[in-house]
């Protein structure tokens, strides 16, 4: 399936022009900046990741794929490729720390070519940067991963989960196809023991994952009721204790991180404890659970944009009582006033908030509680930090040495958030996915 899914990837990137030019040229890093290129780029605002402040009338120059600096009254060289955003809103390209490119298909093709696609929008909504939080399919997202790496197709830099570890050897959700795609998987993906988790952990290494990710309530569609009588979540723990740490402990000694799908009861508890990497949704959250994350230095992802497309089911089923979106909001506010770290994941699919729209959490966050420049921020060090491999010294902010990975909205975010949701320039590594701006983008002809 792997080499199935790299040949999709590879028709689906030099396809349109195979006529005009060789497939080998195509295949050469299309899509990587050359490295004497050198691009500079007026801000007329700037916003400084790291101190959430707007800095005004500052100039960034760029080197093949890297920030080679950053700041006011820079000299250009000359013959440089000057690009206007004096009357825009500069920022470094955005982290989402919680998506699922796979959103659907029966047919290795099809599944590649919506991952594709789904990674590309992502791309082009200022998200330079994704974690995919289960393939859903195979192992296409690693396959995907390294393909945009090559520059072979456009994309956003990519951290992969791969397949899920379960507790059973199914897709957490339901499928069709997934007696297809998620068989013969560490006898049959079923974790029952910590040495069988601890196999599966391997097992997936192997395959070239940077993230475990491991579902700890057992509170799906499809399998048991989500709500009780008085409108509280079931939260049927899925795995024991002991066997979220034997994949933590695995994880960490092989150089993954885990995440950690879980609403509340004891299975949040086990991520928590068990010190997991990125603790996602986390419902029922209060006092015990805060605390914890504050003394292991943990954070804490919400994914609204995942719980917006259950609030209708939601609400039916408790009789307008509870919700998903009404746990997340309580959760958001004490994991906020306790200083708790809250990581930028959307959870987006192809539900309610589809791939491309996820800026809409941003102004959650504001709602709940945060100010502008915070809830922005969450899509910058802290995600960056939780990823894998220490990538918060690559990306994620405008300095020298790191990734040109910028982006930039027509208005000023710290006044309208929603400016969040259109982004109008996209550049990831020294290459300009996305031009709506206007600016001029002349060469220069003297320093």
């Amino acid at each position: 399936m792997r080499a199935k899914t790299m040949a999709i990837l590879a028709f689906a990137a030099i396809g349109p022009t195979l006529g005009a030019t060789p497939a080998g040229a195509q295949a050469a890093g299309k899509y990587l900046a050359p490295a004497d290129q050198i691009i500079a780029i007026r801000a007329g605002r700037l916003f400084d990741s790291r101190t959430g402040t707007m800095l005004n009338n500052q100039i960034i120059l760029v080197k093949g794929d890297r920030i080679t600096d950053a700041g006011p009254n820079l000299a250009i060289p000359a013959g440089a490729r000057v690009i206007d955003l004096s009357a825009a809103t500069v920022m470094p390209g955005m982290v989402d720390a919680h998506v699922h490119v796979n959103t659907g298909g029966n047919t290795p093709t099809q599944r590649a070519l919506i991952a594709l696609a789904n990674a590309q929008v992502d791309l082009e909504a200022g998200f330079t940067t994704v974690l995919d939080m289960d393939s859903r399919g195979g192992w296409n997202t690693v396959d995907l991963r390294d393909q945009i790496n090559s520059g072979l197709v456009q994309g956003p830099r990519m951290q992969v989960v791969g397949q899920s570890l379960n507790p059973r050897a199914t897709n957490y959700y339901t499928d069709p196809a997934e007696g297809r795609f998620y068989s013969s998987y560490t006898e049959n993906k079923n974790i029952n023991g910590p040495w069988l988790a601890r196999a599966a952990v391997r097992e997936a290494k192997l395959h070239g994952v940077d993230y475990i990710k491991i579902y700890t309530t057992q509170d799906f569609s499809g399998t048991m009721h989500m709500w009780k009588p008085d409108a509280t979540l079931v939260n049927s723990p899925s795995m024991t204790f002991e066997e979220v740490q034997a994949i933590v402990d695995e994880s960490h000694r092989l150089g993954l991180k885990v995440a950690c799908h879980t609403y509340g009861g004891e299975g949040m508890d086990s991520c928590i404890n068990a010190g997991v990497d990125a603790n996602n949704h986390l419902l029922e959250m209060d006092t015990p659970q805060i605390r914890t994350l504050l003394q292991k230095r943990l954070p804490f992802v919400c994914t609204i944009d995942d719980l917006i497309a259950l609030e209708k089911e939601d609400m039916e089923a408790t009789g307008g009582r509870n919700s998903r979106m009404k746990l997340a909001e309580q959760a958001f506010r004490r994991a906020l006033a306790a200083g708790v770290t809250i990581v930028f994941g959307s959870g987006a699919t192809s539900a309610a908030i589809p791939h491309g729209k996820q800026g809409n959490q941003f102004g959650f966050f504001v709602k709940w509680g945060m100010k502008p420049a915070q809830a922005i921020q969450t899509a910058y060090l802290p995600a960056a930090r939780m990823l894998n491999y220490n990538w918060e010294n690559q990306i994620a902010s405008i300095e020298k040495g790191k990734f040109a990975d910028i982006i930039a909205v027509g208005g000023n975010p710290l006044d309208d958030i929603a400016e969040m949701e259109r982004v109008r320039f996209v550049m990831k590594g020294g290459m300009v996915v996305k031009n709506t701006l206007g600016g001029a983008d002349v060469a220069a002809t003297a320093r």
